[in-house]
């Protein structure tokens, strides 16, 4: 064999490996910012989740502290809803204090309703009323993971 065509074979190999070379880096890169582009788009549905959760639980027990729930049970329908979402994309100790918080709800319609909010601060600091303190704390060590 010429040692011109051993050079030529060599050039071409060697070009055609640095071509697969940057070919599998550009697909790496670009599989790596694929998949963290949809792990925030995961992280950022569970938040938006979370958030309504807290906002309808909130109104919700603001609501059992001064109403019974009677025979009106569809006041619970959009929380449950949310719970069984929750259920989708959640651990399962976030469904566990989500359920913590709707048991809670349901306990408190079934109470007396609270007339007299004079030692409000009192039971706000003995956590009586901070309901969703777990779930929320539970919520932010699972979206900062």
């Amino acid at each position: 064999m010429n040692g011109a065509y051993l050079t030529a074979m060599a050039a071409l190999a060697g070009s055609a490996i640095g071509a697969l070379a940057s070919l599998g880096t550009t697909w790496l890169n670009h599989h790596a910012q694929e998949r963290a582009h949809r792990l925030a788009e995961i992280r950022e549905r569970r938040e938006q989740l979370y958030e309504e959760f807290m906002e309808e639980a909130s109104r919700l027990y603001a609501d059992s502290l001064i109403h019974d729930l009677g025979d009106d049970v569809s006041k619970l329908v959009r929380i449950y809803a949310l719970v069984g979402k929750l259920r989708l994309v959640s651990s399962a100790q976030i469904v566990a204090k989500a359920d913590d918080v709707m048991r809670r709800i349901v306990e408190s319609y079934q109470s007396p309703p609270r007339r007299d909010f004079a030692n409000i601060t009192k039971d706000w600091e003995n956590s009586d009323l901070d309901i969703l303190r777990e779930f929320s704390e539970t919520c932010r060590e699972d979206l900062h993971v």
